[in-house]
């Protein structure tokens, strides 16, 4: 089968043409013995089947960062490359062009962005570039599928020219040559696009703009999470599925061991989906009408700035701040993919230069950044007791973020380098690519939440039944009553939040806490312990003895931090 590798610099649109190229069947891997990512999907090339690998972005095939790496070690993989060019950066692009050029695979060049060029009055001659670089070069418009058809038809086309290995400056300087030959710039004005992206990045008209995209973000996640909870999911589960529950709770006798696994406690004929605690009721509830909604609602969002290019502009804004914490600008790009979910934040680590600035993004992650799943929980449980407390919340997290940043980059030895990232223009979505994406997240999500969630449901009933929880509770009393105000009953949400959050602070709901109590324990739970999917990838990205400090540093925080507002509050 011929595998067809997709490479180029970051940000050039190589997911867009991807997703035109292979539809929506595609598969997301690790490196082997490494956690950088990458998809591959399929593609009919003629009457034969291809595979198709979209290379992480790189700049160079003289790697400077763990992904960089990998892409130089999927090249040798490959037979045929097509090469994502920028059409509006030539420059910087074709300098990894002509190292590809250089070990001899056949290359196709897809100039995408192609449209525009005509909106920066950039003019580029096609056929000299083709003649110059000896390979296909097809311009390309992947947001509106402009040119793929002529790039698939050129792809078996592709061809390997005989360029001699050059230096680093020889290889510049014949970048330089291109550009005179085939590239001119005429005089433009400038679009109000552009004003928007200056104005993005400077310190009070960028700072302005991210207040209000970050707060219309929010406003719009818990618009559509909670209208899609009041108006379509609420009303399925208690119109549909709560008879079918009842009537089951019928047929098994209404209560006994098996009868509270499978369906929870019943009490007066109703179904409490939160409460209850049965595999056909908050097993199923908890992740499809109390997590999923905001899932839906964050990634949409997420996927909207994503494609847009303003986050690489908020990083860009952030990197003054970030640096305060012992990072660079680019690191809010993972914390703002822990809002998400932690997991793959911590994945998006790898970004980060130095193993120093890796361990504190990890840890302030895995401390005071929220996941999806837990934030519709503090939405449902701590909202009902009004915004101020969630305000409470958030707030305390944020505090102990910047805090616990500074105190890190004063303890933990290493650098921060600068900040280097490509900022590409601003783009209106392509709502194909973000609903793609948005599928592949909410699917990636429910695969790994319902099978934890169901099996945290049967565990939690067996330590019930054999009193575990009573034991552990009585232990540590002292601590959870005492340090954070807490019924000792409340210890079992902290031992199943090793399990899952979410479904650790939906089991705080039946024991009656007060507004003050929820906030406690809301803040105690987002920085105790992380989750097991969390603590797996910590402990692959950080090995033992740092993510031992990390734990160390974790728990510490929260029982400090959970304290201070039981005092407060």
């Amino acid at each position: 089968m011929t595998k067809i590798l997709l490479m180029g610099n970051p940000n050039v649109g190589k997911s867009v043409i991807f997703s035109r190229l292979t539809g929506v069947h595609v598969v997301v891997s690790n490196y082997p013995g490494t956690t950088v990512s990458y998809t591959r999907g399929f593609m009919k090339l003629g009457e034969e089947t291809a595979e198709v690998i979209d290379v992480p972005g790189t700049y160079t095939l003289e790697p400077t960062s763990e992904a960089e790496k990998i892409a130089l070690q999927m090249l040798n993989t490959g037979d045929i490359v097509v090469n994502v060019v920028n059409a509006t950066n030539l420059e910087r692009n074709l300098y990894l062009t002509l190292q590809l050029l250089e070990r001899g695979i056949p290359v196709v060049v897809a100039l995408n962005i192609w449209d525009d060029t005509k909106h920066l009055g950039i003019n580029i001659d096609l056929d000299k570039l083709r003649e110059l670089l000896g390979v296909p070069v097809i311009p390309t418009v992947a947001v509106t599928s402009e040119g793929i058809k002529e790039l698939v038809e050129n792809i078996p086309r592709a061809t390997s020219p005989h360029t001699p290995a050059r230096t680093r400056n020889e290889r510049w300087a014949a970048v330089g040559s291109i550009i005179d030959q085939v590239q001119l710039i005429t005089h433009r004005h400038h679009t109000w696009r552009e004003r928007l992206a200056d104005a993005s990045v400077k310190p009070l008209s960028g700072g302005i703009i991210a207040l209000a995209v970050l707060v219309s973000s929010f406003m719009v996640v818990r618009f559509i999470g909670e209208s899609l909870i009041g108006y379509v999911l609420d009303p399925l589960f208690t119109n549909l599925w709560a008879p079918v529950v009842l009537k089951l709770s019928q047929l098994m006798g209404g209560g006994g061991f098996p009868h509270d696994i499978v369906v929870g406690k019943v009490i007066g004929g109703e179904v409490n989906f939160v409460e209850s605690f049965g595999l056909l009721t908050s097993g199923l509830y908890v992740p499809f009408a109390m997590v999923l909604p905001y899932i839906i609602s964050f990634y949409l969002v997420l996927g909207i700035l994503e494609d847009t290019g303003y986050l690489p502009r908020l990083a860009v804004l952030m990197d003054t701040i970030m640096h305060r914490l012992g990072l660079h600008g680019y690191a809010i790009i993972p914390t703002l993919l822990g809002l998400g979910c932690n997991v793959p934040a911590i994945l998006a680590t790898r970004i980060l230069e130095s193993k120093r600035e890796r361990f504190i993004a990890a840890t302030l992650i895995s401390i005071a950044v929220p996941c999806a799943a837990l934030q519709a929980m503090i939405f449902g449980l701590v909202g009902e007791q009004g915004g101020q407390y969630v305000a409470i919340v958030y707030g305390t997290l944020f505090v102990v973020w910047i805090i616990l940043g500074i105190i890190l980059n004063r303890l933990v030895r290493g650098f921060s380098p600068e900040l280097l990232i490509e900022i590409p223009p601003y783009r209106l979505p392509p709502w194909r690519t973000v609903l793609q994406k948005l599928w592949m997240r909410t699917y990636g999500f429910l695969v790994e939440a319902i099978p934890i969630i169901l099996g945290a449901v049967v565990v939690i009933n067996i330590l019930y039944f054999f009193g575990v929880f009573d034991a552990i509770a009585n232990f540590t009393a002292p601590v959870v009553t005492g340090l954070l105000g807490l019924p000792k009953e409340a210890v079992t949400a902290l031992a199943i939040g090793f399990l899952r959050k979410d479904v650790a602070l939906g089991m705080l709901a039946p024991l009656a806490l007060s507004a003050e109590q929820l906030v406690v324990g809301s803040v105690v739970l987002a920085m105790f312990f992380p989750c097991i999917a969390t603590f797996v990838v910590l402990l692959r990205e950080l090995g033992v003895v740092n993510m031992l400090k990390a734990a160390g540093v974790m728990i510490a925080t929260a029982l400090i931090t959970g304290g201070i507002l039981n005092l407060i509050l």
